[in-house]
């Protein structure tokens, strides 16, 4: 996928996550480890997003490594910015025109 569209799919990712009452805090926050697409804020819960956009099955393109870079670069944000929020690391999925959010995902194992 190309850079602008990726652009475009976070575009439509955050205005969805609007329209669920999410206020949207940061978008394509870079560490060293990766980006992170979106950073939310709702009931007082920072939710760090990927947003992944596929023709077939989008959810299939979260992986555990993936995700445990999100978490790596979720904790540097929070160190970065001095915040001790509780936290989530969601999956946003787009498929042609539906819209999944996977809230509070778990991949197991250790992410130190």
């Amino acid at each position: 996928m190309s850079f602008k569209l990726g652009l475009h799919f976070e575009a439509v990712g955050r205005a969805f996550l609007e329209g669920k009452g999410f206020k949207i805090i940061e978008s394509n926050y870079y560490t060293r480890y990766g980006e992170i697409d979106i950073i939310a804020m709702k009931d007082d819960v920072l939710h760090f997003i990927e947003v992944k956009y596929s023709k077939s099955d989008p959810y299939r393109k979260f992986s555990k490594a993936k995700m445990s870079r999100v978490i790596k670069s979720a904790l540097l944000y929070l160190q970065d910015k001095e915040l001790d929020n509780n936290f989530c690391i969601d999956a946003l999925a787009i498929h042609n025109e539906k819209i999944n959010l996977y809230e509070n995902l778990s991949f197991g194992g250790s992410y130190h």
